[in-house]
This record gives C-alpha cells, sequence and structure tokens, in this order.
C-alpha cells in the first residue's frame, strides 16, 4: 500500500497560504514500525490514498477527545478558557508541547489565570501523547475535517506490543 501526504497539505506548503503554514513538514520520512515521522523524526501522520488515517492519528483522535477535549474543545478547536491546540501542535515546537502535556502551564496576569494541570502520571495520556499530536497536526494543516476520522488504517502489531508495553509500565 503506497503512502502519500494529504494533498491540502501540500497545496497549502506550495501556495504558502496560512501564517505558519508553509514551514510546516508533515511529510512521513521513516516510521518505526509503530508510528511516522517527518525529516526531522517529529511524529506525524500519514494519510493513504482512500483517506483512511494512520493508527496512531486515530488513536489520537480517540484519546484526545477521551483527555483533553474538555478544555480544549472539541476536533481541537479551542475554548473560551483554554487554546485552540490543533493551531498550537503547528506553531510549538514538538518538544515545548511535550514539556507542557507533562508538566503544566500557568499563565497569571491582571487579566486572566490559566493553568493547564500536568499530566505526566497519566498514562492515558502520556503513552499516546505522540498520537494526540500527529491528531492535532493533521487537524492544524487541515488534513482531515472536524469529527471522528471516516476511515482509518488497522493497528499494527507493532503499535499493540508498544500500547501494551507503554500501558503495563505505567
Amino acid at each position: 500500500m503506497k503512502f502519500t501526504t494529504p494533498l491540502l497539505a501540500l497545496l497549502i506548503a506550495a501556495a504558502g497560504a496560512g501564517p505558519g503554514r508553509a514551514e510546516v513538514d508533515v511529510a512521513a520520512a521513516s516510521t518505526d514500525g509503530v508510528r511516522h515521522f517527518n525529516a526531522e523524526d517529529i511524529p506525524t501522520y500519514v494519510i493513504n490514498e482512500d483517506g483512511a488515517v494512520d493508527w496512531p492519528t486515530f488513536s489520537g483522535f480517540r484519546r484526545y477527545h477521551a483527555e483533553c477535549h474538555v478544555c480544549h474543545g472539541p476536533d481541537g478547536e479551542g475554548s473560551t478558557y483554554a487554546p485552540a491546540l490543533k493551531n498550537s501542535a503547528i506553531k510549538m515546537d514538538y518538544y515545548d508541547f511535550v514539556g507542557i502535556v507533562a508538566s503544566g502551564k500557568q499563565e497569571v496576569s491582571s487579566a486572566s489565570n490559566q493553568v493547564m494541570p500536568a499530566f505526566a502520571t497519566n498514562p492515558n495520556v502520556m503513552c499516546y501523547l505522540d498520537d494526540i499530536y500527529t491528531y492535532l497536526r493533521a487537524r492544524g494543516t487541515e488534513a482531515i475535517p472536524r469529527g471522528r476520522p471516516a476511515k482509518r488504517m488497522d493497528k499494527s502489531d507493532e503499535y499493540a506490543a508498544a500500547e501494551k508495553a507503554c500501558m503495563e509500565g505505567s
């Protein structure tokens, strides 16, 4: 089965449309048998020719909606008190994203008091953080629409083994 990068993401990058979109590298350059990575070894999504998302991205949709959407809104769109993570996954450095999810963040000013709790001890987030990230990147580049992805690839044996090892090691 041949994998391709989403046509929409390529068109956005080629046209330079949207702030910060042209420099977003979502092309899969390698895989470890569990996830795909771009040329900088940052987790990325893959959508095959029939529009099916890879399992980690589908898993990210599920985990995001189980753990994150209450504050950050459905489909990474944001809310009145938490930012749109689909934008954060595009604009923010991957390692900063991971650090904030693991350690939390607090921004206090005279106008607001925003607190992101730390999730470092939550295996339902940390074992799937790269999945959540790839889902949000797919949303941020508009490679997938709002809602549950219509098609998904099957979970690989390698993914299942990595998932089991992470959840049992927690």
